[in-house]
């Protein structure tokens, strides 16, 4: 049970304007969190809550949404504060009113601009999380090597720990030692946002675009490309005004298929054998470009 008034507190000690919860209302959280809009009657704030071991997961999301913050590119909710109550875990959030109009065209050029927010090298300043799987992101200025030891290769094993090493290793492995051919571009680190999908983004009533419950790290800016498209995608203005500031390199066909296949062999761990059969399909299809 959360303590609406420990988290009020905290929210007051933080922002130095006294907050007393008058109201709670649950709202959609995703399919890994509760969350609730906490509001004093004058002040409304989006407020997401798990088991208290899933803090460091919350304290990651704030850190990617400063990170994103940071870039200026696109607009985030602001982490306000987090921490543990009532043996819940909590991350309180400016609320953003996303009932806005669909803007593809200036979300698409947002996230270009985001995308050439560049690091120094590949990964991020600290482990986070996909969905509920830890993400690993130690530096690396191997792009290639990067994705298949902290992406590819780390789903894959995790895949095999949860029963499925028989579907997926034999060729997870030796696509895995085809990735020089497949990946045959030189990436710059960009700032990704590492879980990019309509769920994951909206629009304020002005029109500005805005996303949320980030993965980030910096990666292959294609990475954001391909999980764009992963489930549905954001439409036509929206790929056609991220190319016209950013163009592809050719062959993101065949790497979007790749880099969502990290996402894909995810769910599989999240959600169990239904996705399997479609990890399996995009490994053939995959080990077919090698050949």
């Amino acid at each position: 049970m959360t303590d609406w008034e420990a988290v009020g507190r905290h929210i007051g000690a933080v922002t130095g304007r006294s907050f007393t919860p008058r109201a709670h209302r649950a709202v959609g959280g995703g399919c890994i969190n509760s969350a609730a809009v906490l509001s004093d009657g004058s002040l409304d704030y989006f407020v997401k809550c798990n088991d208290a071991s899933r803090l460091d997961m919350f304290e990651a999301e704030a850190d990617g949404l400063d990170g994103l913050a940071a870039a200026g590119a696109l607009r985030v909710p602001e982490a306000i504060c987090w921490g543990l109550t009532g043996g819940t875990s909590y991350l309180v959030l400016e609320r953003l009113d996303l009932e806005g109009r669909t803007n593809g065209a200036e979300m698409g050029r947002g996230l270009a601009a985001l995308h050439r927010s560049v690091g120094e090298c590949f990964g991020w300043r600290r482990d986070n999380y996909i969905g509920a799987t830890p993400q690993p992101n130690p530096e690396s200025r191997d792009w290639t090597a990067f994705f298949r030891d902290h992406r590819l290769g780390y789903q894959l094993d995790l895949a095999a720990r949860n029963g499925h090493a028989r579907t997926l290793r034999p060729g997870g492995e030796r696509l895995m030692a085809g990735l020089d051919a497949l990946i045959d571009h030189h990436p710059v680190p960009s700032l990704l946002h590492g879980d990019l999908w309509t769920g994951n983004a909206g629009y304020l009533p002005d029109g500005t675009p805005a996303v949320f419950d980030p993965a980030v790290y910096y990666g292959d800016r294609e990475a954001d490309l391909a999980m764009s498209e992963l489930f549905g995608g954001f439409g036509r203005d929206f790929y056609a005004a991220y190319r016209e500031a950013w163009p592809l390199d050719a062959g993101y066909g065949t790497r979007k298929t790749l880099y969502n296949l990290y996402h894909i062999l995810n769910h599989v761990n999240l959600f169990g054998g239904g996705y399997l059969g479609q990890a399996r399909g995009m490994i053939d299809r995959l080990l077919a470009e090698i050949r």
